[in-house]
């Protein structure tokens, strides 16, 4: 099989933490060949095909230059085994150009993975709202008055935005509501912005759970990001400490009841985000902590993902 990854720059690739270069190792152990191209290496003109123009390269053993890249090609995504999206957020106007691109290569025959209309159809932290009955109090708006009401009831609360990452922008507003004004206007822009609100949940201090569903089946140990010091954010790109830990029932039941619907939309590879109980995100673009898991745990987190993606090519 030949494997088109669309991602970052593979110079960037912190390759010690890094869940796509462990999906490149794991398919280069397997024989599988390997390339690379940046969304804005898609081109598509009329009465042609979508085209990218490829890096192929190999894996080494040098951690120094992990990579060895051969001379580059132009070559039709249809042409290949399976494309697999893996660009990092944000999730920006050119990310959304970039899936409408891959769904042409779809129509032309290309097996990508995850499907670009799933990406585009599961924001993740809208795509909660689909799941009520796991997840924990909820508004979404751009109205002060409503986060405002929110507030008044729940007391202790979280806003971020939508099209944050990494933990950006995430503000924790407590019982006297210090600031809670100035942070509104802060993340909703005036009121032309939407934000998320959700009542703060206090068993963040024991993580942010990253629960994988590959294939609809969730790996059984997840990674609990917990916040360090004075932070309320979990996030490894905020300094969370990652633990990896059997999946909880709870964990597991949500896994499952989620699992099998997402994987039916085409989305091959999930991370669930659970905070104690509450489902709080649902992560489709680049779902990541396979290395951590695996290192931790000693479950090839990579190794099932590419059986699953193999399971799903002829």
């Amino acid at each position: 099989m030949t494997l088109l990854f669309v991602a970052d720059p593979l110079e960037g690739f912190k390759t010690y933490k890094d869940s796509t270069f462990a999906m490149m190792r794991e398919a280069a152990r397997r024989g599988h060949a390997l390339a690379a191209c940046e969304p804005r290496d898609l081109v598509w003109e009329r009465g042609g095909r979508v085209q990218a123009k490829v890096r192929p390269f190999t894996v080494t053993s040098d951690p120094h230059a992990w990579f060895a890249e051969q001379p580059a090609q132009t070559l039709a995504p249809a042409d290949l085994t399976a494309v697999l999206m893996r660009k990092d957020p944000p999730f920006d106007s050119e990310y959304f150009y970039a899936t409408h691109l891959l769904q042409q290569a779809e129509r032309e025959g290309a097996r990508v993975f995850n499907k670009p209309a799933a990406l585009r159809d599961h924001p993740e932290k809208l795509a909660i709202l689909e799941f009520p009955d796991f997840i924990g109090p909820t508004l979404v708006t751009r109205d002060e008055a409503e986060i405002k009401r929110f507030h008044a009831v729940h007391h202790d609360i979280i806003l971020k935005p939508l099209d944050g990452m990494g933990g950006m922008g995430i503000f924790r507003v407590g019982p006297d509501g210090l600031n809670l004004g100035s942070i509104t206007e802060t993340l909703n822009k005036g009121g032309t912005q939407t934000v998320m609100v959700q009542r703060y949940l206090p068993e963040i201090v024991k993580g942010d759970k990253r629960v994988l569903v590959i294939g609809g089946v969730p790996v059984p140990f997840s990674l609990a990001r917990i916040p360090q010091g004075s932070e309320i954010r979990g996030n490894l790109a905020a300094g969370g400490k990652g633990v990896a830990q059997p999946l909880s029932a709870r964990d597991r039941e949500i896994a499952e009841a989620l699992g099998p619907v997402l994987a039916a939309r085409g989305l091959l590879l999930v991370g669930l985000d659970i905070i104690g109980d509450s489902l709080t995100e649902i992560n489709v673009t680049s779902p990541t902590c396979f290395q951590e898991i695996t290192q931790q745990a000693g479950f090839d987190v990579a190794e099932m993902f590419i059986d699953a993606l193999e399971a799903q090519l002829p």
